[in-house]
């Protein structure tokens, strides 16, 4: 299946597909399809890489709701140490739900509403990553309004030119939405430093997603640096945290792992020299090659010279390859002694709706399995009701025992929100 640093969690053990040691057909039979299957082994053999890298200096790892926020994940990670950042009051939400303490969650997000940031204060998370002066007011003004003092970081937009697989999932660079621009930081920074209900307590970046160079992370820690340099220059001095983002990117197919050891020997020594307390926000990096989704083939076509798999999971279960071009690799639960190229799409209602274009596959039959790799991150969370579909299954997979984690919807589901009755309000 796919590949990793260490390892998916995820092997063909008697020419079936296991994830650690349950078998996927077992569980394809017992929950039904579409059903993502993640791996606890790597979850925590992905984090502990991590934190190992990090060690030299004093550093907290929190990991990114955004790239998956199943509950289970959440606890796994949790009871492991991890702290997390959320971007909605949602994902605050299912953090505190999840049993973190407020003190290690981070709140950030390019818009947070007056809502959200209320709930981040009335929560007392460790602090509020800012994007803007206007959003630093705000927030002085509502911890005001409840006579406390917020804890601040400012995003920097460091404007790093670097590469990455789609222009979709840069963040750092100069025009981007994200972030405070570079040449205005210090300016923001003595604003926040001067009011009365804020502190000033850290210096953020996220420079983009699916990164393997380490030289963008080296000059975008550089230029966080020497920000903090001039801001004890100026008497600012309440500094303690120094946070470099997430964006360490995955194999999926031929791309190369960031070498987390030149990553230590290029970053770290800079984040030493500030004495501040390091923080990573991972993602992708932790879950992404940690689930697969199992899918069942419904029919096998031809048309126009072309040959079809049609599966019961398509771009709503799976968004990237038709959103952001991404390739995922798809194997056959059972190998075949025949392949053939074809097209992978699923029952949406859209010419887009594919996992794959022009793929060599085991020549698979209708009711047999398809399993689509390295979908932890961006997989269930981007994941719809387009056409009326119920989103599947989560199940966790540790050692020799599954779980199911989040049941499949139901058509109730579907139907929960609405008001069969509305109550009709006068327009004037």
């Amino acid at each position: 299946m796919g590949q990793s640093v260490l390892t998916t969690g995820f092997a063909r053990v008697g020419g079936v597909l296991q994830c650690e040691g349950v078998s996927l057909e077992r569980i394809a039979r017992e929950v039904g399809t579409p059903v993502y299957v993640y791996s606890a082994a790597t979850i925590r053999d992905r984090y502990e890489l991590l934190d190992r890298m990090l060690s030299p200096v004093p550093h907290r790892v929190h990991y990114t709701l955004k790239a998956s926020s199943n509950a289970a994940v959440l606890k796994l990670l949790r009871d492991l140490g991890a702290g997390v950042d959320v971007v909605s009051g949602g994902e605050l939400h299912r953090a505190l739900r999840a049993g973190f303490a407020p003190d290690d969650i981070i709140f950030g997000g390019v818009g947070k509403t007056e809502r959200e940031l209320a709930e981040a204060l009335d929560a007392g998370v460790l602090l509020i990553n800012a994007e803007s002066e206007a959003e630093v007011l705000i927030i002085d003004r509502l911890a005001r309004h409840r006579g406390i003092t917020a804890r601040v970081s400012l995003r920097v937009n460091p404007e790093v030119t670097l590469d990455s697989p789609h222009e979709y999932i840069k963040t750092g660079g100069k025009g981007h939405k994200f972030g405070i621009p570079y040449d205005e930081v210090i300016h923001v920074a003595e604003v926040t430093a001067g009011l009365a209900n804020v502190d000033l307590v850290g210096l953020d970046m996220h420079l983009g997603s699916q990164l393997s160079r380490i030289d963008p992370y080296r000059e975008g820690t550089e230029r966080l640096a020497s920000i903090f340099a001039e801001l004890q220059k100026r008497g600012i001095d309440t500094l303690e945290y120094l946070d470099i983002g997430g964006g360490l990117g995955v194999r999926y197919d031929t791309e190369e792992p960031p070498d987390l050891r030149r990553f230590a020997e290029l970053v770290l020594p800079t984040v030493a020299d500030t004495g501040l307390q390091l923080i990573m926000e991972p993602g992708r990096f932790i879950i992404g090659n940690a689930a697969a989704l199992v899918t069942q083939v419904l029919y096998r076509k031809r048309s126009g010279g072309k040959d079809y798999v049609v599966a019961d999971a398509g771009m709503t279960e799976l968004l990237r390859p038709s959103h952001y071009g991404a390739y995922h690799k798809i194997v056959a639960m059972h190998e075949g002694a025949e392949t053939k190229t074809v097209d992978v799409v699923g029952p949406v209602c859209e010419s887009g709706d594919f996992l794959a274009l022009d793929r060599e596959l085991d020549d698979i039959q209708p009711g047999e399995y398809l399993v689509v790799c390295d979908v932890g991150a961006y997989g269930y969370v981007m994941a719809s009701n387009y056409n009326s579909r119920q989103r599947p299954a989560e199940v966790l997979v540790d050692g020799d025992r599954y779980a199911v984690v989040t049941a499949r919807e139901t058509y109730d589901d579907l139907l929960r929100l609405e008001i069969a009755q509305p109550e009709w309000r006068e327009g004037n």
